[in-house]
């Protein structure tokens, strides 16, 4: 437990150190986010750096390495795959925000450049998991404490689990605060469940060391998170961008499915999750009847933002949400 505070508080130091210099270089650079008459009135945000979640970033890599725990698996180490598919998810991003903010190309990468790297991303993180030894194709069904056995399918499943997750946190990015605000309750969740699952296992036992290293990490991203928003909050000095929505949708999505239990995410996830389905049921329902909408905006926070709820109300309620449903998750792993 010493470790994963250590690494959420270095995380949050090196995120709130590195802060200003680098919104000042974002600044200088010119790399700015383009506001369009489509959404909400934001208006006022016209030009605020991007790719602020470089900043996340590099708090998340010190802090992980830096207390990963002593025990080294090699290839089968859980802070290879939890640092690849968070970094990898990120580097799509990056391009994304890269060709808007440099490039001025407003849709940033092609949707088919976009979803064949998420693709590979997805699928060789599936395959590890797959063959990973404490891992495998078996899932733990919260609440019920069964195994499912999903076989060959899980390849497929996973590789979409980690497509909608990483698309969702990206969808979530929408509002001051929202994404980094909701992502620390909900890694701080992931870091209570780990520390749950050492303290009912022992600490002496050998199969906890992988549990520790998600702890580990999942703290150092609440930390990231937290020094953040202390940019982050409105009103935004800056935004994190794709950058750091597909890295938080990575990271959030790769603790899941180490520690095998991805449905978890329907909780500690639930409203990044609820803003992709917002959209598909928003697209879906627009075309079924010719024009009409179920929501006044999608995703669903710019619908709240439509009815005229302020975003710190929205920020709130967001977070609350996410706390009390995080709550329910990390005692699932209570039921014996």
């Amino acid at each position: 437990m010493y470790r994963m505070m250590g690494a959420m508080l270095m995380s949050l130091a090196v995120a709130l150190l590195i802060g200003p210099k680098l919104i000042a270089r974002l600044r200088k650079l010119h790399f700015g986010q383009t506001i369009y008459e489509l959404g909400p009135a934001h208006q006022q945000k016209q030009g605020t750096p991007v790719m602020g979640g470089l900043m996340m970033a590099a708090g998340i890599l010190i802090s992980s390495l830096a207390f990963h725990p002593a025990r080294w698996k090699g290839a089968w180490d859980y802070i290879l795959p939890l640092l690849g598919v968070s970094f990898l998810s990120m580097g799509v991003g990056f391009a994304d925000d890269y060709i808007k903010a440099v490039r001025k190309r407003h849709e940033g990468l092609r949707p088919l450049q976009k979803i064949a790297l998420q693709v590979l991303i997805a699928a060789g993180f599936s395959l590890y998991c797959y063959f990973h030894p404490q891992v495998g194709s078996r899932i733990l069904v919260p609440f019920v404490n069964v195994e499912w056995d999903l076989g060959i399918w899980y390849l497929p499943l996973m590789t979409l689990t980690v497509l909608f997750i990483v698309n969702s946190s990206n969808l979530q990015d929408g509002l001051d605060g929202l994404l980094s605000t909701v992502s620390a309750i909900s890694f701080s969740g992931w870091a209570l469940i780990c520390a749950l699952l050492i303290a009912l296992a022992g600490a002496d036992n050998p199969e906890v060391s992988g549990v520790n290293t998600i702890g580990v990490f999942a703290l150092s991203v609440t930390g990231a998170c937290l020094g953040f928003l202390r940019f982050n909050r409105y009103p935004a000095k800056v935004f994190m961008g794709d950058t750091g929505s597909m890295l938080l949708g990575g990271a959030a999505v790769a603790a899941a499915m180490l520690l095998r239990r991805p449905l978890l995410l329907i909780l500690l996830f639930f409203t990044p999750i609820m803003s992709s389905v917002s959209v598909i049921l928003q697209r879906y329902y627009f075309k079924l009847t010719h024009g009409k909408r179920i929501f006044l905006m999608s995703p669903i926070h710019h619908h709240f933002e439509k009815k005229g709820y302020s975003e710190t109300q929205i920020v709130s309620m967001y977070a609350g949400i996410t706390l009390v449903l995080t709550l329910i998750g990390v005692l699932s792993v209570c039921v014996k």
